[in-house]
Order: C-alpha cells, then sequence, then structure tokens
C-alpha cells in the first residue's frame, strides 16, 4: 500500500514537471490513460490552472491601454474573476469529458482578445456575430463555430496560451461547451465563466426551440447537433442569463445553492452574506431588509431635533441666568458699600463738628499758661487739610468715644446686619478698596483700587465695574458743588481715560448728484466741535442725511466740491474710522441677541485690545445704564417674526453699539424718530455725558420738544436744496430771526415754527419783508459768505457788496439749446450707471491711513468673537435648523424608496436624484447665512471690524451643516435604497457636494438679491445635472460638461458604488463606465474638484461681498 502511494507521487511529479515547461506537450492518450485515477485529476486541473492564472502578464499591457478606466488592480480584478483556487472540480470533469485534451479546447491569449476586443469596439454590447476569422468564415464553418460547442487543435500542433498575436488553427473534435465554460459564436474554442456566474449544460426548450437557459438556437440541418454550454458572457443587460441569480449563491461556475435564512444573495454572488439583527431576511432573499435601521434613524433623529427645537434657547439662557446672579450680586455689593461710605462720610462730619466745638470750648476754659501741650496738639488739628482722614482722626483722638456712637446706633436701626459689619470694617480699614473712597484727592484710591487686568472671574469683573459705577454716580453729586481746586485735584489723583479730539470742519462745501447736475448741498460752511451736541434740522429734502453722510465720508455717486478739515487739517475722515460712530436711521441690530449680547459684541470688537476685558465690561454696563436698558438686558432685540423690545428700546440699543466704543466724534440719524418725549430725553441725556468727555455729537432731529432743543448745543438749519439758514448756538437762535423780523409766537416751539417757514407753511410777517428763499442769502451776507449768481435772482432787493458774489459755483446746466434726443437721454443713463458703480467698488476698496491711535483686535481675535456670536445665532436658530433637517430626512426616505439601485448603472438614476435634491436643499438652506445679514455687515464693515473674520465664522459654523446633513440624508436614503458601495464611501461624496453648493449658495446669496438667489439655487442644480448626465455630447459639450460639479459629484458615487462589482459583473462595470466617460481611477479626483469649487465659490463670495455695497 505504501509503495503505491509513492509510486503514485512519483508519477503525478513527473506529469507536473512536464507540463510545467513551456515547449512540453502532454498528448491525449497519455492524458487520457491516466484520467482514471482520482489523484491525477486534480493536479491536471492545477495544471491547467496555472496556466490560465498567467495571462494577466499576457493582457496587462493591453488591460492598460484600453480598461485601464475600469480596471484599478489588474492582478486584483483577475483574481476577482477567475480565481478558481477554492475548488477545481470544473476543470476535472472537464479533462474527463474531452478525455484529457482541454488545454487543446481552451483560448489562447490572441482568441480572448479576438472576442473581448468586440466588446471595446461595439460598447460593451453583446452580439451574437463575432468577425470572421480563419476557423470561422464564410467558406469554413464547422460545428465548433455554433454558440456553446467548441473544438481542439490537431494531436501534432501545439498551442500556446501566452500567444497573444495568432489564432491557432481549431477544427477538429468539435463537442459541446464544457460546464463551468462558454463558448461565444464565431470561435471555436472554450473560455471559463467568471466567478458569481452559473454555466451550466443547455437543454432543450422543444416548446421554443432554445436551449434554456441560454436563448441560442440549434443550427437547421444538423440533427445530432444538441445544446452546448454557455454562449457568451456580456453585460447583465445583454446576458443576464450567465448571472448567478439573485437569491441564490455560486460557490462554482457549475454549482447554484438557494439563499438560506437569515441570509441574502444579490445577484452574481459567490457566498451567502448574514443579514443584521432586526432584518428580515427569508430563504432566497436577494437583499436584506434594513428598514428597521432606517426607522430606528428616523426617530433617533426625530427625538434629538425635537429636542433641540423645543430647548435650543435654555441652553444659552442656563448661562446666562449664572451671569446674571453674578451681575446682580456684585450690583447689591457695590450700593450697599456706597451706602456704606455715605453712612462713613456723615460720621466723620459729625465728628467733625464736634471736634471744632471742643477746640473752641477748650480755648475759652483753659488759661494759656496751663494749657501749653493742648493749642499744640490743636494747632496740627487745625492744619490738617478738612476732609481728610486725618483731621477727622486727630479730632477722634480728643474726643470721646460716645460722639461716635449716634450714626452707628441709627445704622443698627435702619440698615441690615451685614451693612452694620461693612461701616465696622470700613471703620477699621478705612483706605480698603472693598468699594470707594469718595473723597476727593485721596491719594490712596489711584494706589488701592483693583486693576482690570488682574480680574478674572466674572464675580470679580461684575464687582469691579458696579464698583465704578457707583463711585462715578457719587462723584457726579460731589462735582455740583466743587471747587476749582478741587476739581484740580480731582483730575491729577483719579485715572482718567481721555479720547482723542475730534473737530470737523467745513467750508463751501457742495454735493452735486452725477448724471443728474443735482445739487444735493451748496455752499455750506462750519464746523462741529468736541464736547459740544449739535442737531441738524431742516424740512424734507434739505440734505440731513446727505450732510451727515458727506461729514462721515459714506457718499457715494456724487461729485463732491468744498473743504473738509479734520483738526484743521486736510485729512481723509476713513483715517479715523475706528474712532468715528455712526448710527444709521434705521434700527440695524441684531434680533436674535439680547440687549447686552450687541452691546458687549460691539465693544469687544472696537475698543482698545490692550483695554481689559474688566474695563470693556465697565463701559458695557455704563451704556447700558445710561440709556435705561437694565430692565431688557437679557431680553432679545426681537426680529419681524419674534417679538422683543420695544420700538423705542431698540432705537437707544442702536445707539448704544456706538457708544460702547467710546468715539470721539458720533454721528447720529435721526435717534429721537419713533421715540417718546422721555425716551429722547432720556437718551439726549446719554449723549450729553459723552459730550462732557470731550466727544464731538451731531445728530439729524426731527421736531423735538422745546426741553429737547434746549439740551443741545448748537443747532444746524437747513433749507430744501441743503443751503444754511442758521449754524451756531442754539441761545442764539431766536436772536439771529428777530433780527430778520421773524419772531416766534408764544406757546410755538421755535424749532417747529421756523421748520414751518422754511416749508413754505407759514408765511414771515409783512414787516419782516423776508421770504422764506431768502433765508440761505441771508445768512451768507450776515457771515460774510460768498453767494452764487444764480442765488441773486430770488434776491434781487438785497444789497450785496460785490465780494459776496461766487462766479465760480454756478449752475451747472444740462442743455443751453433745447433737450436732448432719447439717445441721448439712454446714453447719459448709462454713464451714470457706470460711475455710480465704479464710485462704490472704488469707495469699497478705498485705503487711508489710521490716525485713531486704536489698535482694535486683530483677524484672530475678532473671528473668535464672531465665531461665538454667530454660534449663538444658530442655536438660537435651532428650529429653522430641525425643519432643514426634517426635510432631508423626507427626501432621503423617497428617494431611497422610489429610486432602487439599478445593477446595469449602477444605481446612477437614484444618484442623480440625490445630487439634484441634496444641492437645491442645501443651497436654499445655506442663503440665510449672509443674505438676511447683509445691512448688518455693512455697518460692522463701516465701523473698522474685519470682513475676513466674519465670513470665516459664519463659514465655520455651517461647517456643522456640511458634517451633519449627510448623515442626515443618508440616514434615510442609504437604508432605503441599500447600495452596495459603503456606507463611508457615499457620506465622503456627500460631505464634498455639501461643501461645494453651501459655497455657491454663498456667492447668489452675497451678489444677488434673495428672491433671484432662490431661484438660481433651485435652477442650478438642475439645469447642470441635465448637462452632466447627457449622452453623445458633443466636444463643446464635453468640455461644458467637465465644468459642471453635480458631473464629478455623480461619478463620484457611480465609481464608489461599481467598485463593488466584481467577477462576472467585470463586463458590466467597464460597460456603464464606458457609456458614461467615468474613471474608475478619478474617484480621489471628483472629490478634490467638488473641494476646489467650495473653495473657489467661497473666494467668490468673499470678494463679491467686499466688493459690492448696497445701492
Amino acid at each position: 500500500m505504501s509503495r503505491g502511494r509513492w509510486v503514485r507521487s512519483i508519477f503525478i511529479f513527473v506529469i507536473v514537471a512536464l507540463c510545467s515547461t513551456r515547449h512540453i506537450s502532454c498528448q491525449d492518450e497519455g492524458d487520457s490513460n491516466h484520467l482514471d485515477d482520482p489523484a491525477a485529476v486534480p493536479f491536471l486541473s492545477e495544471v491547467i490552472y496555472s496556466r490560465l492564472s498567467n495571462f494577466t502578464s499576457v493582457f496587462s499591457a493591453e488591460i492598460s491601454k484600453h480598461l485601464s478606466f475600469c480596471i484599478k488592480d489588474t492582478d486584483a480584478d483577475w483574481n476577482g474573476a477567475f480565481n478558481f483556487t477554492s475548488n477545481l472540480t470544473f476543470l476535472g470533469a472537464c479533462l474527463k469529458k474531452t478525455k484529457g485534451t482541454l488545454k487543446n479546447r481552451l483560448c489562447t491569449a490572441a482568441e480572448i482578445k479576438f472576442y473581448f476586443n468586440a466588446f471595446y469596439t461595439r460598447g460593451a454590447k453583446s452580439t451574437n456575430y463575432l468577425k470572421p476569422n480563419q476557423n470561422c468564415n464564410l467558406s469554413a464553418w464547422v460545428s465548433g463555430c455554433e454558440p456553446g460547442w467548441a473544438c481542439s487543435v490537431n494531436d501534432q500542433d501545439k498551442v500556446d496560451l501566452k500567444n497573444s498575436k495568432t489564432l491557432p488553427v481549431r477544427i477538429s473534435d468539435c463537442q459541446p461547451c464544457c460546464e463551468g465554460f462558454f463558448c461565444p459564436h464565431g470561435i471555436t474554442c472554450m473560455i471559463p465563466c467568471p466567478l458569481g456566474a452559473y454555466c451550466p449544460l443547455g437543454k432543450l426548450n422543444k416548446t421554443t426551440g432554445t436551449c434554456d437557459p441560454y436563448h441560442y438556437q440549434l443550427p437547421p440541418g444538423k440533427p445530432d447537433h444538441q445544446c452546448g454550454g454557455a454562449d457568451t458572457w456580456a453585460d447583465v443587460g445583454s446576458s443576464s442569463e450567465v448571472f448567478c441569480s439573485a437569491g441564490s449563491y455560486c460557490p462554482t461556475t457549475t454549482l447554484k445553492i438557494p439563499c438560506s435564512s437569515g441570509h441574502y444573495c444579490r445577484m452574481g454572488s459567490t457566498k451567502e452574506k448574514r443579514c443584521f439583527k432586526l432584518t428580515s431576511c427569508d430563504s432566497n432573499t436577494a437583499n436584506q431588509n434594513i428598514h428597521a435601521y432606517g426607522i430606528m434613524l428616523i426617530a433617533a433623529l426625530s427625538t434629538l431635533l425635537l429636542i433641540i427645537y423645543n430647548c435650543s434657547d435654555q441652553v444659552i439662557t442656563t448661562k446666562e441666568r449664572r451671569k446674571a446672579k453674578s451681575r446682580e450680586a456684585a450690583a447689591r455689593s457695590a450700593r450697599e458699600t456706597a451706602q456704606a461710605r455715605e453712612r462713613w462720610k456723615s460720621a466723620k462730619d459729625v465728628a467733625k463738628k464736634h471736634a471744632v466745638g471742643l477746640q473752641t470750648q477748650l480755648s475759652r476754659t483753659f488759661s494759656r499758661m496751663k494749657s501749653v501741650r493742648q493749642p499744640e496738639q490743636l494747632k496740627v488739628l487745625g492744619q490738617a487739610k478738612p476732609g481728610t482722614d486725618d483731621a477727622f482722626l486727630a479730632a477722634a483722638q480728643s474726643s470721646s468715644s460716645s460722639l461716635q456712637q449716634p450714626p452707628a446706633s441709627k445704622g443698627k436701626k435702619k440698615e441690615p446686619s451685614n451693612l452694620t459689619k461693612m461701616l465696622r470694617a470700613l471703620e477699621e480699614d478705612p483706605d480698603s478698596h472693598e468699594g470707594f473712597n469718595l473723597e476727593i484727592g485721596d491719594k490712596n484710591i489711584k494706589k488701592n483700587m483693583p486693576r482690570g487686568k488682574q480680574m478674572h472671574t466674572h464675580s470679580q469683573i461684575f464687582k469691579y465695574a458696579y464698583g465704578q459705577l457707583e463711585k462715578e454716580k457719587a462723584m457726579q453729586q460731589e462735582n455740583k458743588n466743587l471747587t476749582f481746586s478741587g476739581l484740580i485735584s480731582m483730575a491729577a489723583d483719579i485715572e482718567i481715560r481721555t479720547r482723542p479730539v475730534i473737530e470737523v470742519a467745513f467750508k463751501d462745501l457742495t454735493i452735486t448728484l452725477k448724471g443728474k447736475h443735482k445739487h444735493l448741498m451748496r455752499c455750506v460752511t462750519g464746523k462741529i466741535m468736541p464736547g459740544r451736541v449739535s442737531a441738524v434740522m431742516g424740512p424734507s429734502g434739505a440734505g440731513k442725511t446727505t450732510f451727515l453722510s458727506a461729514l462721515a465720508g459714506k457718499i457715494t455717486g456724487c461729485t463732491t466740491k468744498g473743504l473738509i478739515l479734520i483738526n484743521g487739517k486736510i485729512e481723509s475722515i476713513h483715517s479715523y474710522k475706528k474712532i468715528i460712530g455712526f448710527v444709521p436711521q434705521d434700527d440695524i441690530v441684531h434680533g436674535n441677541l439680547t440687549v447686552q449680547e450687541n452691546l458687549w459684541f460691539s465693544a469687544s470688537c472696537r475698543l482698545p485690545a490692550s483695554l481689559p476685558k474688566a474695563d470693556k465690561v465697565l463701559v458695557v454696563e455704563r451704556v447700558i445704564e445710561s440709556l435705561g436698558l437694565q430692565a431688557v438686558r437679557d431680553s432679545l432685540v426681537g426680529t419681524v417674526e419674534k417679538r422683543g423690545i420695544s420700538g423705542g428700546q431698540r432705537k437707544r440699543v442702536n445707539v448704544g453699539l456706538e457708544m460702547v466704543m467710546e468715539p470721539s466724534l458720533l454721528i447720529l440719524d435721526e435717534p429721537t424718530s419713533g421715540l417718546d418725549s422721555s425716551s429722547s430725553q432720556l437718551l439726549l441725556r446719554a449723549l450729553r455725558r459723552e459730550a462732557l468727555e470731550g466727544v464731538n455729537i451731531c445728530m439729524v432731529v426731527h421736531q423735538p420738544s422745546y426741553t429737547l432743543f434746549k439740551m443741545f448745543d448748537d443747532l444746524i438749519l437747513l433749507a430744501k436744496g441743503g443751503l444754511t439758514v442758521y449754524h451756531g448756538p442754539v441761545k442764539k437762535v431766536e436772536e439771529y430771526f428777530a433780527g430778520l423780523g421773524i419772531h416766534v409766537p408764544d406757546r410755538v416751539n421755535p424749532p417747529d415754527h421756523f421748520i414751518d417757514i422754511l416749508e413754505g407753511i407759514v408765511k414771515p410777517s409783512t414787516s419782516s419783508n423776508v421770504s422764506y428763499q431768502e433765508l440761505p442769502v441771508r445768512w451768507m451776507l450776515h457771515n460774510g459768505y460768498p453767494v452764487p449768481p444764480d442765488m441773486m435772482e430770488t434776491v434781487g432787493g438785497i444789497d450785496m457788496p460785490s465780494t459776496s458774489v461766487n462766479p465760480s459755483n454756478e449752475t451747472n446746466s444740462i442743455a443751453a439749446n433745447g433737450e436732448q434726443s432719447f439717445a441721448g437721454d439712454l446714453l447719459q443713463d448709462v454713464k451714470c450707471n457706470v460711475e455710480l458703480k465704479r464710485d462704490n467698488i472704488h469707495h469699497n476698496f478705498l485705503k487711508s491711513k489710521d490716525l485713531s491711535n486704536r489698535k482694535t483686535p486683530g483677524v484672530s481675535q475678532q473671528y473668535r468673537y464672531f465665531l461665538g456670536r454667530v454660534g449663538k445665532q444658530r442655536l438660537r436658530e435651532a428650529r429653522i435648523q430641525a425643519v432643514d433637517f426634517l426635510i432631508l430626512l423626507l427626501a432621503g426616505a423617497c428617494l431611497g424608496t422610489l429610486a432602487k439601485v439599478s445593477d446595469e448603472t449602477f444605481g446612477a438614476i437614484g444618484y442623480t436624484y440625490t445630487v439634484i435634491a441634496v444641492s437645491l436643499l442645501c443651497k436654499i438652506a445655506a442663503l440665510r447665512s449672509f443674505s438676511l445679514d447683509k445691512l448688518h455687515y455693512w455697518r460692522e464693515r463701516a465701523s473698522g471690524m474685519s470682513s475676513l473674520a466674519y465670513f470665516l465664522a459664519k463659514d465655520t459654523i455651517d461647517h456643522f451643516n456640511t458634517l451633519v446633513k449627510p448623515l442626515v440624508y443618508l440616514s434615510m436614503f442609504y437604508f432605503f435604497n441599500n447600495p452596495r458601495s459603503s456606507f463611508t464611501d457615499n457620506y465622503i461624496v456627500l460631505f464634498c457636494l455639501v461643501y461645494c453648493v453651501t459655497g455657491i449658495a454663498y456667492a447668489f446669496a452675497i451678489f444677488l438679491e434673495p428672491s433671484p438667489a432662490q431661484l438660481w439655487s433651485v435652477l442650478l442644480p438642475v439645469v447642470l445635472t441635465l448637462i452632466a448626465t447627457q449622452q453623445n455630447k458633443s466636444p463643446s459639450m464635453k468640455r461644458l460638461s467637465d465644468l459642471c460639479y453635480s458631473k464629478w459629484a455623480l461619478e463620484a458615487f457611480v465609481i464608489a458604488n461599481a467598485e463593488r462589482y466584481s467577477g462576472v459583473w467585470l463586463i458590466t462595470r467597464c460597460g456603464s463606465l464606458l457609456k458614461s466617460e467615468y474613471d474608475v481611477h478619478d474617484w480621489n479626483l471628483c472629490l478634490v474638484i467638488l473641494i476646489l469649487y467650495g473653495i473657489v465659490s467661497r473666494a467668490i463670495a468673499f470678494c463679491c461681498m467686499i466688493t459690492f455695497q448696497k445701492k
């Protein structure tokens, strides 16, 4: 027995050695003599297979040349299709059937190339006929040329399977094709069926006359011809009968097993896959039903979104409530400390009176000889500085303790115990910095006062801020009766942060609208000075807003003549924009932020970067208190959809945004419009406090009350056409008009009376002999300003010196010889619009030297501030975000259910709908990032805030949507559609797509108005996807398609899915990719292009944001 095994092993080794050489050929007789030996067949099968597996080296060059677009790794794809090492039984069976002539029937490399080149040249479409060749042509047609049949070469001929140039003569011993092989129609050799195929012998269907499961018929006139094996391997649409059917798996190409329960088998499977838990997989299941996971994700995401929907405001409110508690505790402590200081001061005053009385009494009682030492003490006491602690202590040492008891006992009766403790603490340590010493000239204030840089916690910062506020209140009370020496002492001993001074003078200022030659202002001369509050008044059309815009350097589309001097020098007002505050007429305030958040953000970005946080908090708290906003500090400002604070409070917040940056020049456009009298007075008192610090304030006012009118320092009264009627102190305006014979009637508000006269509603008295048209000229003559010649006609009866005529300031006439033609008017309008656009762009890129001496936070620091603000806004808009997510969930569920994956196109239809739906929904949502905040951005940019920080912060916060939205959509689409590609691959592609379309939406939102932006966001993805999916493109259309982002997104989706199809799907993959002109190597390229589209579109959006302004 052992000898038999040894002999058999030696024999098999010799056969393998002989057959492994290139030129040795095993004769049929020799092979057939040993096929009956069960041990020889497997080894012979391995020899045959070893020759087949070496074909990759022969075809690698051809594959790289023609099929590189669909085959990434030649060895891997070849093994996926023809790696039969696990089971070679079909080769052994074929060896027995062919009696050892199998290798003579296998197709050589030349025949395989001949067959597959037909697919490449005909677009991977199956064909019943191949091109004529030396074995199968019109003159020679053997049985092996029929589908399902093959022939052998002559016995004396040698077959080199690696020969890729010539087709061998193969016309002898024709037989039906073996199981596991396919024999194409038109060639006489056999090719192994790839893995995932099922290639049994065909059976004649007498009803149809075809060989089932194949579709070829037997040749007529040949009764001995029978059904053979498979006849073709092509794409699934043309040769689906070769593919292992869905619901079954084929471990070999000759065996098909039904899928067992708990497993699923897709079409072309070689093994069954276990179903996930919670899924239903019956026997013969083609795909697992994972809808349960989709439903679970719907429930989980819906629950999470509902929680965010209902509790978004509480996340911030809880944090703000804790901060509010610290602030209230600090304010209460500061008030109690101030009260204790007042009681301590009262006690010292009482002690001083007793000390003076004791001194007088002692001087009268004792004789001068017996009281030599006592007067010395009294002399020292008298030399102590009144009002200081030294005087008080000296008196207290010579007085009894009973003099201090009345104030203490009084405090015990009226004040709580903690205040009594504070009094005692102050008694023990009078110079303690717990609170503030209110005595003027106290040298210890600056030394012992806590520094802002030493503050870290909220409690310390608020304690510092409110302590300073209480100190300022007490100092304001002291200042009422302050002497000059006390004022000098206060200024010398207390550290006060001064502001730069800005004085604006304007001479012969004339503003003309370009293209229209219409004067908006003419010959305005004067100045506004620091420390004074100037009011600009006049009827409608007088150019009040234009005047303020000209002073602030915000006017565009106009020609400006005259001079504007800053501190007596010809300098650009933009050089001081960091210390200039401009309050627009509209209340441009973030409605989804609280009052304090709006003010704090403005202070953080616009105050000096070196200013400690505690001092910034102090500035904000001072503004909140001065504007009377304490009660609504933690309330949302509100929007049109969501009710917030009142209109008057919103107006004060609008002013406070500029006050918190401590400006040197504050320009306000109608800040009192819409306010009642008390709110207007509160606002003006706050502005007057600013003026006391040297701030130059100029504001437009409509119909102020008499009390409000008297609170202004200067008045600029303009007539229609932008002409000055009066510019000077408010106290002298009535005196000036009285000199012209215009008197204010009793019980009539002077500003109302003057404006009525300028409107022509009220005519001056006949005794004045003055019309309202003459008032601007009267003012020019009163001040000796030159008068334009065209204004002389209205005042012909006024005697004027010749020097008052200004010949250079004449009105430009549009047409001297009549009206222009229509073409001329049209050309003029076009030129005007072009100049206006050019001026706007030039204004946006205008650069000037910074002369403000204020270094505000840089881009990185402002980016942090913007990031915090936008984050809060997004959190408060979580309800809108939740709606966006729910819409994406619904879209994913619908498209995943309706657009099932097609194996022939690798799910291209479903992915096409995905690209359109996700692009549309994400663009519409991304429009809100910039379209709703344009006015806020323009205001913040004009004040010197960083545009880059603003844009990056918005984009950074939107990255949350870029990360989450693909997950939300795929949680439905993937589990309802169930493609072969992995969830990760789909998520990566969708992430890049969302990033791309979000950048495009930014450009639309910034460049277009909201309605056109929404229309383009809907239209663009549909049009681009139609272009990208068009078949038979022309060269120009192909180049246009390459510019469509949807083409690259769709290609990435299809490639990720196509790579999962191997084995029998190889031809289908190559055919589909060839038809779509996709390349399997371009998956990373597609992702990079999508990301580049997102980056470029964001760069375009940023350029549009800094280039184009509102009209």
